[in-house]
């Protein structure tokens, strides 16, 4: 059996938009606000309480879906690994790069519109979209990860802050 938790990274901050200097900060530097600083360990927490195990944490380079992905690996005791390819990633890639982990129980952390999308396709339409810091988990039947997209999980959860 093999698992996937999708994380769409914690509400960000849009406020600090602007460096000390002046200069503009860069989309992929945007830290968490206070409520993503509060829902990422709390979303965490919750999801190692309903028994998912985690082998790696990956998530994109971006610094809000990092602080995110940290939050998750510290509640499931599980190893964080940057992966730059899953910033911005449409639903394709997201899967590839979880296939290609080598891990049977994966958590990934990264950014919409690629995780609603691919969420959509997992669950066959039953979420329809992934809010920031929401958790959507699947297990498959298989050891396979390259064929799990294409069947029916035999368990899946959707869960959201609010």
């Amino acid at each position: 059996m093999i698992s996937l938790a999708l994380v769409r990274h914690a509400k960000s901050d849009w406020s600090v938009v602007k460096r000390p200097d002046g200069r503009m900060i860069d989309d992929h530097d945007r830290p968490l606000n206070a409520r993503g600083r509060r829902d990422a360990p709390r979303m965490a927490q919750r999801l190692a309480d309903a028994g998912f195990r985690a082998d790696v944490v990956l998530s994109s380079t971006a610094l809000r879906a990092r602080l995110t992905a940290e939050a998750f690996a510290d509640a499931l005791g599980a190893p964080l690994t940057l992966d730059e390819e899953l910033y911005g990633a449409p639903p394709k890639t997201l899967w590839t790069v979880v296939s290609a982990a080598g891990h049977p129980r994966v958590v990934v952390v990264a950014h919409d519109p690629g995780m609603s999308a691919l969420a959509a396709h997992l669950s066959r339409d039953r979420i329809e979209h992934m809010p920031t810091c929401a958790v959507a988990t699947f297990a498959w039947d298989t050891e396979d990860w390259a064929v799990a997209d294409a069947l029916e999980p035999v368990d899946w959860t959707f869960d959201t802050p609010r």
